[in-house]
């Protein structure tokens, strides 16, 4: 790609061309940080920052950061509506305890929040690029089951290549048959969260915490239709203009600058 039509990106996109050279410092060090905190969090669930630090015999400054980045928190029970898998001898392991995002498209995470609007529960699944951290796949149902995270999926292809990987947790919608047919014959590999460890798809929990601070309360919408149409703004907002704290950047500019580096 030339310089001028690197300039002509960066005009378009309102970015500057320096961001177009930037590269994510430690990404890889964090990474393993993360992995060795997500395995220490399996034998000790409930240990702070402090004390994971202390076990693993590493900086609690650097413990502390690595958790925010990848939205990992001690666990806590919390009521929410049921949405565990049956299915509790599922063989399906987690691939990120391993693996490490090296590129587009080479890791998605999927997971669905839910809403109250007016009395009733509104769903909303979301996939991401674990390597841009874009949201690239959105479906919203009035109910969680195993089409909402098809839709999401099927998504998320209409416009990107296929994953190496697709993490979740270990939900009855992504150990369905359907779901587990549909990745089969994709050849795309599944990788779920171990059993009770929500933290192993922080990534996912980050976002939705940090997306429904913004979205604000539900019931200020009149129409469910309003409310809709607010949360496809706010993944707008989040994909093009929200400055994501690891990347410096929103996860379209760096998407951008992959593309044109």
């Amino acid at each position: 790609m030339t310089k001028e039509n690197k300039s002509q990106l960066t005009d378009c996109f309102n970015i500057s061309t320096r961001s177009l050279y930037y590269k994510p410092k430690q990404e890889a060090k964090d990474w393993k940080t993360k992995q060795m905190i997500e395995g220490a969090l399996r034998t000790h669930s409930s240990y702070g920052h402090k004390r994971l630090a202390q076990y693993l015999k590493i900086n609690k400054k650097r413990v502390l950061r690595v958790m925010k980045k990848y939205g990992i928190k001690p666990y806590r029970r919390t009521v929410r509506p049921q949405k565990r898998s049956k299915n509790k001898g599922s063989i399906i392991s987690n691939l990120l305890l391993t693996e490490t995002p090296m590129y587009p498209n080479h890791i998605w995470a999927t997971d669905f929040t839910y809403l109250k609007f007016q009395g009733h529960w509104l769903y909303i699944s979301t996939v991401i690029d674990l390597y841009t951290r874009e949201v690239i796949g959105l479906s919203i149902l009035k109910t969680h089951n195993t089409q909402l995270v098809l839709n999401t999926l099927t998504d998320a292809l209409l416009h990107h290549s296929k994953p190496k990987i697709i993490h979740s947790d270990q939900g009855s919608e992504y150990n369905s048959k359907d779901f587990i047919s549909f990745c089969s014959n994709l050849k795309i590999n599944q990788s779920m969260s171990h059993p009770g460890c929500p933290w192993e798809n922080g990534y996912q929990e980050s976002f939705y915490k940090g997306f429904k601070v913004e979205l604000g309360d539900p019931n200020r919408f009149e129409t469910l239709g309003e409310l809709i149409s607010e949360i496809y703004l706010q993944i707008h907002y989040y994909n093009h203009s929200r400055i994501h704290t690891s990347l410096k950047m929103s996860p379209r500019q760096f998407a951008i600058k992959l593309l044109v580096g």
